[in-house]
């Protein structure tokens, strides 16, 4: 398994903790420290379009108006914190973000 994310998120941090107590084995990834390839930028946008880049984060509304209207991979390769976190492959599944619905699939109740 996969946590792609920052060193310095701290709800990458949690996720990463909650899979690896659940036995899991994860690898990091940060995403500004090593960027995504362009491959794994365009699977990735396949997956989750637009909402891959946080919108609401500080660090999107800091980009210039040609960036906030260019395409996501556009956006992520230029800013690479503006990825929406955690992004975690599951093998062939993807996932986005930290909330129940992600904690269910991939944590045993």
């Amino acid at each position: 398994m996969i946590l792609y994310g920052l060193s310095t998120c701290a709800l990458c941090q949690k996720a990463r903790k909650a899979l690896e107590a659940e036995g899991k084995e994860v690898s990091f990834r940060d995403v500004r420290a090593e960027p995504l390839s362009e491959a794994e930028l365009a699977e990735l946008i396949v997956e989750f379009g637009d909402r891959l880049v946080d919108r609401k984060s500080n660090d999107y509304r800091a980009l210039n108006n040609w960036l906030k209207n260019s395409e996501a991979e556009a956006q992520i390769a230029a800013q690479p914190k503006v990825m929406a976190r955690p992004v975690i492959r599951d093998e062939d599944a993807f996932y986005l973000g930290w909330d129940e619905t992600v904690q269910k699939a991939l944590i045993s109740g």
